[in-house]
């Protein structure tokens, strides 16, 4: 009996390897091993430590939900969830359109077309500390290039204040931010452009068809699923956006660029406020879930995958 199960077993692992799924999930283990201890860890202890009073120096105690009440009553924080809100939104916005624009160019037969795909990845690859430190001069009160420039042409009688003004630090802000990412989004759109199959545009033309008709049409249709995925990774990343803000602003002027990650950082590490600052940090929970859920059925359905109708 035993030498048939001495048998079997090597059979059933051999089986369960070479299987499709065995296979693919020994190839997910080490990543899957990587996030239990590395970010599963690291989120229940801030989920944790929403729920106390813990500070920096001294260990909590559980107090329910008195940081989310208290926050609820926070006018900085409920300007915060405004200034990420319109921060992503708006830079999402403006990084998909530019991106877009920028990928369909590269896509035609350009002079030196593989020298300015590379040189595009720059902003992205560059450091983002390095990026904000290039816009904090660029933004300087007094030093800027931007207000030298306008005064030299006549424009302006006075250095812009960039930095100092609300409404100009946001914008400023913003600009820095689509700055940094329209690349990531112009390579991606690009990748997803090369898999369109040139045959459909010039059966199209043959047709009769505008070059707006064969965008609409042919285009963006079969490049929604990739763009469906390129934005999703976007507002993640402008919605948890920290070093670009903290590196030019820190938030202000009077807390006007402040958005909920560096809310969180400046309650919790210069204030000492841990469970506040955790609090802040999971509040931005339901607006990350709801962009990846908003992907996710989405690439189900059959119409953002083929261009089709349900």
């Amino acid at each position: 009996m035993s030498s048939v199960q001495a048998v079997e077993r090597p059979s059933i692992l051999r089986r369960f390897v070479q299987s499709r799924n065995g296979l693919g999930l020994l190839f997910m283990l080490p990543a899957g091993v990587f996030l239990l201890f590395f970010l599963t860890y690291p989120l229940g202890l801030g989920v944790w430590l929403g729920f106390t009073d813990t500070t920096i120096g001294r260990n909590g105690v559980f107090i329910g939900l008195e940081n989310y009440a208290w926050l609820f009553d926070d006018p900085v924080f409920w300007l915060s969830v405004y200034n990420t809100v319109l921060y992503t939104f708006v830079a999402s916005v403006l990084k998909f359109v530019l991106g877009l624009w920028l990928a369909l160019i590269l896509n035609e037969h350009l002079p030196f077309k593989n020298f300015f795909r590379a040189i595009i990845l720059l902003p992205w690859v560059v450091p983002t500390v390095l990026s904000a430190l290039a816009f904090w001069w660029i933004y300087d009160s007094q030093f800027s290039i931007i207000s030298w420039v306008l005064m030299e042409w006549g424009w302006i009688d006075a250095p812009i204040n960039f930095l100092g003004d609300p409404n100009k630090a946001r914008a400023s802000v913003i600009a820095a931010n689509v700055w940094r990412g329209i690349p990531f989004v112009a390579i991606s759109l690009l990748a997803g452009l090369q898999t369109i199959p040139q045959s459909l545009n010039e059966a199209a033309a043959l047709d009769g068809a505008t070059s707006w008709q064969r965008f609409t049409k042919i285009t963006l249709p079969l490049l929604t699923p990739i763009i469906a995925v390129v934005m999703t990774f976007s507002v993640l990343f402008t919605f948890t956006d920290f070093q670009l803000i903290y590196v030019l602003t820190r938030g202000g002027p009077v807390n006007a660029t402040h958005l909920m990650a560096t809310l969180s950082f400046q309650r919790a590490i210069p204030g000492g406020q841990l469970g506040e600052g955790a609090a802040i940090a999971v509040a931005m929970i339901p607006f990350l879930l709801a962009a990846i859920l908003f992907s996710f059925f989405g690439l189900q359905r059959r119409k953002w995958q083929q261009g089709a109708a349900d």
